[in-house]
């Protein structure tokens, strides 16, 4: 066990869009990552809830619904089963939680790593 600095850990990325798995909590993976101008395709995750939560910086999740801005300090759960993308459009810091295989290249925009 060991206590981890979350902006350390985003903050030592030297790309965007690398996924940094940082822990395992039961099946779940954390993984931080750092993402500018990008909006990712819309995509359903069918098995399994997504958890954004934003380091620094700021986005919009939206659903074919609606449009949600998710800030600092804040976090979103995607239910499984809703199709839905991240719009980022300044630099933006983030923890994501999934259940482990859930991401992949095809909805992560490519430089997702197992």
């Amino acid at each position: 066990m060991k206590a981890i600095n979350l902006m350390d850990e985003v903050s030592s990325l030297e790309e965007l869009y690398v996924y940094k798995k940082i822990g395992i909590l039961n099946d779940n993976v954390l993984s931080v990552v750092q993402v500018e101008n990008r909006t990712l395709d819309f995509h359903v995750h069918e098995d399994s809830d997504e958890l954004f939560y934003v380091i620094e910086g700021s986005f919009y999740l939206e659903t074919e619904k609606k449009k949600i801005k998710v800030n600092a300090g804040e976090y979103i759960i995607v239910p499984k089963g809703i199709r839905h993308r991240p719009v980022v459009t300044q630099l933006t810091k983030f923890l994501m939680i999934e259940l482990a295989g859930t991401l992949n290249k095809e909805n992560s925009g490519d430089k997702y790593e197992d």
